[in-house]
């Protein structure tokens, strides 16, 4: 069993032949039930894999979805131009860093589909990006923007944040009037999407965050980790001298904590799941790797302790809106 830790592309885990937990069934239906999502996820949960899982199914890469759901739901696999937006870069404290990555992601598409611009303003050129792709080709755009908040949380405390806010509410403004020209649109990051609110009526986005129907589509259930690993938690059980159930329970007890929904499906966190099945021994591993420092630096500007924080009741309401925001350590928590 070949494990693809920290393999974010698609392409790359089906052509190694890595072990990939079929999410595609979610993928076929969330593409024909609607046009324009916001998924909300933890860091290392799987957001850029699904991404990359949707930039093959829309570019018709049917030979790697060989044995997935979707290989028998799809039928038709049509080529669409494909505009991928990467903010997992920076660092974004500094000064035009936003605006240099986006200028940068923009052109590589301008020169694939010889669209010449003659504003400077990155949300004209994205305008026309999107509107140029569906000329070209005779087929809509899809859009998809990999955590979309980054530059906000990474400029969290520095001059950069409003400017960094601004720019993104212009850029992210250009999906309400180009409806005509796009066929799919999704957002992925960790902060809600009302942080940039510039979506409005009927073309705001479908927030399936907390959504029954989509809590499984990053992640690996409790189901999916039993049947697709039942070998691999055998062999450490036995390494471990401890029964198949009881190493079921260790994993459960270490891993699963996250619940996306009311319908409380347990799902674990990929990369601390994956890396423990591969060495065969329970760490920490996702806290050596994924350290949340937008999180600590809002924990640090609030007056208190985690201790205090934890050992309270809270109303529902106070948890309904976790934007950036020095005040609101509890809702990011």
């Amino acid at each position: 069993m070949i494990f693809s830790i920290g393999t974010q592309s698609y392409e790359n885990i089906r052509e190694m032949g890595a072990t990939y937990v079929d999410k595609t069934a979610l993928i076929y239906k969330m593409v024909q039930e609607g046009r324009c999502y916001f998924l909300s996820r933890p860091r290392r949960f799987g957001k850029s894999l699904l991404l990359s899982t949707l930039r093959a199914y829309f570019l018709g890469k049917k030979d790697l979805f060989t044995g997935t759901a979707m290989a028998d739901l799809e039928k038709d696999w049509k080529i669409h131009p494909v505009l991928s937006f990467d903010f997992n870069g920076g660092p974004y404290k500094k000064s035009e860093a936003l605006e240099h990555t986006i200028s940068e992601q923009l052109l590589k598409y301008e020169r694939k589909y010889n669209i010449i611009t003659q504003s400077p303003e990155l949300s004209d050129r994205f305008r026309n990006l999107i509107e140029g792709a569906y000329k070209c080709t005779g087929v809509k755009s899809v859009v998809l923007i990999d955590e979309y908040d980054k530059p906000m949380l990474d400029a969290f405390g520095s001059p950069s944040l409003d400017k960094n806010r601004e720019t993104l509410k212009a850029f992210y403004s250009v999906l309400k009037g180009a409806d005509e020209s796009l066929r799919f649109v999704i957002l992925t990051g960790v902060t809600k999407f009302s942080q940039v609110s510039v979506f409005s009526g009927n073309n705001q986005p479908v927030d399936i965050s907390m959504d029954s129907d989509y809590d499984a589509i990053c992640g690996i259930t409790e189901d999916e980790m039993l049947t697709i690993f039942s070998e691999r938690i055998k062999e450490m059980a036995s390494e471990q001298a401890v029964t198949f159930n009881e190493m079921v329970r260790n994993l459960k007890c270490t891993y699963d904590g996250y619940h996306f929904s009311k319908a409380m499906l347990d799902v674990y966190n990929p990369f601390s799941l994956l890396s423990a099945l591969r060495k065969k021994d329970i760490g920490y591993y996702w806290n050596t790797t994924g350290t949340p420092e937008y999180l600590i630096r809002l924990l640090t500007a609030d007056q208190q302790t985690l201790e205090e924080l934890l050992s309270k009741d809270y109303d529902k309401s106070e948890f309904a809106d976790y934007k950036a925001s020095k005040e609101m350590p509890l809702p990011m928590l």
